[in-house]
């Protein structure tokens, strides 16, 4: 079995560093970081909790579902969110996102490196990165990136050295239990990957017992948040649910325009019909599952770039000699602190050009401003991608992006309402007293104010209207 190269340090973290501060840079400079509305309602949420010392745990924010149990699985995200906010602005929150980013992408970089030589690692690093980039947003499941590339190694190598994974890791599960859900696939993982230890083991039951107990210690792990066994649910629930088939993340991949997740597939199959690449029956299997998940929800596709390359670098190490990179580790030290001082000359270059929002898909921010006070106080009937602002502005929205709090059934509903179906239109106006209306320009249910004589538009641009209800 080919032996990862040793954890060297020296030419070894070149790469690294350099892909480390390269992540960081796109994600602080790069404008497509703040284009999801969930941004702001999470900051907002953090932002309470700060005030309050507590956790949230009923909707504060909505009109609709005032009071309602609310569970905030991504608390201390959002705190992390909001402290970065409330010290920096949206300048500090991207520097907050670009360190997780870059933290994860150079973790990744220094482990393929143990098993690569450097054109493999880097041509990886570009098809994994790429297949993330879509992804890269101000969203917890950034913050949550580093701990998923550690966590995946950490398993990896106990595997490949047939023991036990290490202790250490536990505290990492849960760190990643607060900041996002997707630890559960890190669960998954465990179970998945000692199974495959068991399977290449003589010592089957002392295999059993390692991986078990290491196992029941991670699920420990993760109860150890302010939500205890509902924390672990959660996750499963949230992708049960039958209503997120209309929101943009939770849809298939799609294929209309060339995507890099199709260059990533493309490359794993030229890679194995040209090469010998010899992988255990159990992790094509792990990989399939990874790849389904990716195929399955676009949200997914950042978790596959991830770990994909992790469970592919042994294998492909088997299919060519590998030279050991230098282990001199004394260019560590001036090394960090040269990547230390490059990150704050980014950060400064941040500060001296501040980010100033403006109208987007997500920030109606012009619209709003042309509601009288008055009437943004009252219930609103609004586009489901504008309502993080709303909450973010102090006005109670019809609807957001917590699908959890809402649920199927009023999901399926809002689906109709805006299809557009007058019958459903008319009744959520009426049950819920909608007295205004804001909507993306190219929503079918604008057709239904156009036509009648109890709406007036108040303002239109390109990215938002605003229809009021007559008195």
């Amino acid at each position: 079995m080919t032996q990862p190269k040793p954890a060297g340090f020296g030419d070894s973290l070149t790469i690294p560093l350099f892909v480390a501060f390269l992540a960081y840079c796109i994600i602080v400079f790069a404008p497509q970081v703040l284009n999801d509305g969930d941004t702001y309602w999470h900051i907002t949420t953090g932002e309470r909790m700060i005030a309050s010392h507590a956790v949230i745990s009923r909707d504060p924010f909505s009109y609709t579902f005032a009071g309602a149990p609310w569970q905030t699985q991504e608390w201390l995200s959002e705190v992390l969110m909001a402290a970065a906010y409330m010290m920096g602005g949206w300048n500090g929150l991207v520097i907050l996102f670009g360190l997780a980013g870059g933290a994860a992408a150079g973790f990744l970089a220094f482990h393929l490196g143990k098993w690569l030589d450097r054109p493999s690692q880097l041509l990886i690093l570009f098809l994994g990165l790429c297949c993330a980039a879509p992804s890269l947003l101000a969203r917890p499941h950034l913050l949550a990136l580093p701990i998923l590339e550690l966590w995946t190694m950490g398993l990896l190598f106990a595997s490949h050295e047939r023991r036990a994974p290490s202790w250490l890791l536990l505290p990492l599960m849960t760190l990643w239990a607060n900041l996002h859900g997707s630890f559960l696939l890190g669960l998954a993982l465990v179970g998945l990957l000692g199974v495959e230890a068991l399977l290449s083991s003589d010592r089957k039951m002392q295999v059993m017992k390692d991986w078990g107990l290491f196992g029941v210690a991670a699920l420990i792990a993760a109860l150890i948040t302010p939500h205890g066994i509902e924390g672990i649910i959660f996750p499963v629930h949230l992708m049960s649910m039958t209503g997120l088939s209309f929101i943009g993340e939770w849809q298939s991949a799609s294929f209309e325009k060339l995507q890099p997740l199709e260059l990533v597939i493309f490359a794993a199959l030229y890679v194995g019909f040209t090469r010998d690449l010899k992988l255990p029956p159990l992790r094509i299997l792990i990989l399939i599952l990874f790849l389904y998940l990716a195929l399955q929800h676009a949200r997914h596709q950042i978790v596959f770039a991830i770990v994909a390359p992790l469970l592919l670098a042994e294998g492909l190490a088997q299919t060519k000699s590998v030279r050991a990179q230098n282990t001199d580790n004394r260019f560590a030290t001036p090394s960090f602190v040269a990547l230390a001082i490059a990150m704050l000359l980014a950060a400064g270059l941040r500060f001296a050009n501040p980010i100033v929002r403006k109208d987007d898909p997500v920030s109606p921010i012009t619209a709003l401003a042309h509601v009288p006070a008055a009437l943004a106080q009252m219930p609103v009937l609004n586009d489901y991608a504008f309502g993080g602002y709303l909450i973010f502005k102090g006005v109670k929205p019809f609807i957001d992006s917590r699908a959890d709090l809402y649920g199927d059934a009023y999901l399926q509903n809002y689906a109709t309402i805006i299809h557009p179906d007058r019958q459903a239109f008319d009744r959520a106006v009426a049950r819920y007293r909608v007295r205004w209306a804001m909507f993306n320009p190219a929503s079918p249910v604008l057709s239904l104010m156009e036509s009648s004589s109890q709406w007036q538009r108040l303002y239109a641009d390109k990215f938002a209207v605003v229809y009021a209800l007559k008195k």
